[in-house]
Parts: structure tokens; sequence; C-alpha cells
């Protein structure tokens, strides 16, 4: 994973290795007794020693994973050509002559270093030895079984790209190059974690990205030092600013379409090997209501759809814990007839209101958990089904009023509609729903007022995350209207002529 991109300036982790063990032996006898100390009790680490068949007396040995590297490669084009060669040119050392003459794969890079080898290998490259040489041939032979680019199942879309990522950064990689062909994005490569060494990638355009959060997104990696990182939420967790409701404060995505829409507008994005999901930041406020699909249909219908995001997250929020502010506090805010129906149904209801709404918002949750949670349709059936037999049969009993059923719903169809937001609305439900069920009216204003001073004290990467320009914030503005890029996002403003304080270079 590391090469000649790897330009971050990150403490190298090295301490697996014996200092003993820290370079190459000049004889194959050694180093394979070397290796095989290392990868003791691994039996997929194969190596076979052969022989040259002009030259008897010409050793070589391979060193590669089983699983993990491409063994009819291995074969056809390192093995075969090492004893089928004849007439090895004499004016190089035997070693450049094996390098330069025989070997038919493309990426190759020759290498001392046992840490370095031992990355490589147990990364489905394959180690060539040559008898007599202190240094080892690295070659490219990965053959990952790898799942296949597929639509994401969390941002389907009706129209527009149906690509998503998969968990092989390459492959990720290729798939945004192929939208930006461009000498601008930049790609910068790095390893962490102390036993994974998973491989990262900073992708940004350089001519349009602001140069101060790039160089504290960098600081920010190079601080972090973990045995493993399995996931991008790992690297989220070192980098991002804390919200103490559960907002994210850096954007995560599938899709090849939005990281390269979010490049272009002066973003930086983080790919991490093995999980299909890239971090882009700094990330807006306003980004939990976008779509993907808000930008392949028309202004207006986008606007809309934004608007009843936005009204959801709210009601998501507010709906349960007005419902009890009227309820159980102040029912001169209700006509009178409505008053006198939710008297009625509610005189048969032994638990006070909000203990009823507590114990409903839970068993909505643990509905909606057990639908995610369960394969293919049957989540879906068991969610709707599950809820409309527990709330009648509740109903009926007696154990809960009608009306509360309905809010309960409402509310948590609301919440379904902002996936983002769905840490950050449960737990601003349940401090809402919690001051007014003790304070009435004036703990749930207090609860909204605390709630609305945390969201505009939100930053990412040092950038307001409630920052909003007028141009594809709350509205979708049309394309032939949205010439300007957000200030501090980047110093590029111009997303048409070519602006001289971005550098005099078409963005």
């Amino acid at each position: 994973m590391k090469g000649a991109l790897q330009i971050m300036s990150k403490t190298e982790y090295r301490a697996e290795v014996p200092e003993e063990f820290a370079q190459l032996r000049p004889t194959i006898a050694e180093n394979q007794a070397m290796l095989d100390a290392l990868f003791e009790h691994v039996d997929i680490m194969l190596h076979r020693t052969f022989e040259n068949a002009e030259r008897p007396g010409l050793k070589f040995c391979v060193y590669f994973s089983d699983g993990v590297s491409d063994s009819m490669l291995i074969g056809e084009h390192v093995i075969k050509p090492l004893i089928l060669v004849r007439n090895l040119p004499t004016d190089q050392t035997l070693f450049a002559a094996v390098r330069d003459h025989v070997e038919l794969t493309g990426d190759m890079k020759e290498s001392g270093d046992v840490q370095e080898i031992v990355e490589a290998i147990t990364y489905g490259d394959t180690l060539l030895l040559v008898e007599g040489s202190a240094t080892g041939i690295l070659i490219s032979s990965k053959n990952f079984n790898l799942r296949g680019i597929s639509e994401p199942e969390g941002e389907k879309v009706l129209l527009g790209p149906r690509e998503g990522f998969n968990e092989g950064i390459m492959t990720n990689l290729s798939m945004l190059r192929r939208r930006l062909r461009t000498h601008h994005l930049k790609l910068r490569l790095d390893t962490l974690g102390r036993q994974t060494k998973t491989g990262i990638c900073v992708a940004y355009l350089d001519n349009i990205v602001n140069p101060d959060i790039l160089e504290e997104l960098l600081g920010r990696l190079e601080r972090i030092d973990i045995d493993g990182v399995l996931d991008a939420e790992y690297v989220t967790e070192f980098i991002a600013e804390h919200s103490a409701l559960g907002f994210r404060t850096i954007g995560a995505t599938e899709r090849p379409d939005v990281v390269a829409g979010r490049l272009l507008e002066g973003r930086i994005a983080v790919f991490i090997d093995g999980s299909p999901v890239v971090l882009t930041l700094p990330y807006l406020f306003v980004e939990n209501f976008h779509s993907s699909e808000d930008y392949y249909m028309g202004n207006l219908y986008a606007t809309y759809s934004r608007l009843l995001r936005m009204l959801s997250f709210f009601f998501a929020i507010t709906v349960p814990a007005a419902f009890i502010v009227v309820v159980g506090y102040h029912h001169e805010l209700l006509p009178t007839g409505l008053m006198f129906s939710f008297t009625t149904a509610r005189q048969n209801v032994p638990l006070p209101a909000a203990v009823e709404c507590f114990l409903m918002l839970i068993l909505f949750d643990i509905l909606r958990e057990t639908g995610i949670r369960t394969p293919g349709y049957v989540g879906q059936a068991v969610g709707f089904v599950g809820g409309i037999i527990i709330g009648q049969s509740a109903v009926e009993a007696n154990l809960v009023a009608a009306p509360m059923v309905i809010v309960v719903a409402f509310a948590g169809i609301c919440l379904i509609m902002v996936p983002r937001l769905t840490m950050a609305s449960l737990a601003a439900r349940y401090g809402t729903l919690l001051a007014a069920s003790l304070f009435g009216l004036t703990g749930f204003l207090l609860a909204l007022s605390v709630l609305g001073i945390h969201i505009l004290s939100l930053k990412s990467f040092s950038v307001p995350m409630c920052l909003t320009s007028g141009k594809d914030s709350l509205i979708r503005t049309p394309w032939p209207d949205a010439a300007e890029r957000m200030e501090p996002l980047s110093e590029n403003r111009n997303r048409v002529n070519p602006s001289p304080e971005g550098g005099g270079e078409d963005a």
C-alpha cells in the first residue's frame, strides 16, 4: 500500500519486527529461515525454491500469501520465466538482469527492509529472492475477492448513477478518477493502525481546496495512534469534533458522484481500505437534508423535498413533547371538542401520559431496529405488521390511548425521513420529552433553545456547520445561478470561469 505517493509525515509503526530481522541476508536459506520465524504458524504463507534450467546453481525463491495472491500470475509470470530463461546479460549484476530482462509483471519494487516486505506480502504481493543478493523484488500479485459494484442500499435514487463504492480502496479511487479527469485531483496515500496497516487516501482538488483545512486534516490524521483501523468510523471518532447530542460533524457517503461533487465544492475526501464509506469534510448541517437525487431532478421539486426533510426533523423531535405539554399541562390550548376527545380516549388508561409516551417511543424504536436487522422483505413486514398489531392490541387493552399511538407513529415516520440525523434526533426527542414532562411548556421551550444553541455552535474543521450561502443550501439553486463556491470551503469561488485568486486555473 505504501509507495511513491506516500507523502504524509506520520510516525511509522515498526515495533513488531525484531531488530535482528530488520534487513534481508545475502543467502536464500537465511532469508527463508527468517521469514519462516516471523510467520510461524501462518499456514497460508507459502514459498517455493527453484533453479534455472540452464544454470542449476542459479537459485530463486518466491514467498507469497495464499488466498490474497494470484497463484496463476506467480506461476506464469514469475516462476516459469525464471526457470526457462537463457543467456542472462553479463554486463549487469544477476539481480539487475533478473529484474530487467526476465520479470513479465509491470509493478515491481526493490526492497531489503523486512518490515516493508512483511506489509507487502501480507497484502497480496510476492517476494522474489535471488541467491547472493540482500535485496528482494516485491511483485504486485494482489488477487482480492471483492464485492461487486452496486447501488448503496442506504442511498438509493430513482434518477442518477447506480454505482456505489465497495471495500477495495483502489477500485473506489478508480471510480473517482473516472469522474475527475484532471491533474488537479491529488491522491495522498498512507497507512493507519499498528497491526492492521490499513491503507487510507486523502483526495482533494489542489486548485480549489482550502489549504488551511487540508493542513488541519493531515495534522489530525498524523496524531492517530491505534492498533487497528477496520472501518471509516474508527477514523471519524479520532478526527471529528464532538457533539454531545450525536450530530455528525463529518460527512459519509458510499456514492462516487457525491464525493466528486463535494470535491468540486472545495471539500476533502478520506478513503479507508476495507470500507465502502468515504468521509467528506468540512460538513455543513444543511447537508443532512440533501440527497444526491436533488441534482438529477428539477430544482423546484428538489427544494420541496428538502423542506419536507427539514420539517420531518423538526416534527420528529417536537411532536411527542408538544403532545405531552398540551395533554398534561395546557388543556386550554386545545379546541373544546378535541380536548373532550382526548380525555375520553385516556379515561381508562392507567399510566400517566408522559410514561405512556416514553414506553411507546421505545417500543417503536425496538420495532424499527428489528426491521433493520432482519434481512430482506421480512424485516419490512416485521416493522409494519408488528407496529399495527401491537398498537391495535394496546389500544383495545386500554394500555395506551389511540391519540398516543398516532403521535408516536407520526414521529417515527418523520424520523425515517432524515436517516443521517437518526442518533441526534433520538437524543433530542427524548431530551425535549423529558423536559416537557417535568416542566411543561417552559421546559419544552428551554429544551428547544438548548438544542438550537448546540446546533449553532457546531463546527467541522473550524468551519461553522450552520454556515449557508443561499446557493444550494436550504433551496436547490439552478446550476446557471450557482456560480460561486462557499468562501470558507474554497478560495477559488468561481465555478464557471478561471479565477485568478484560485491560481488562475479552471475549476
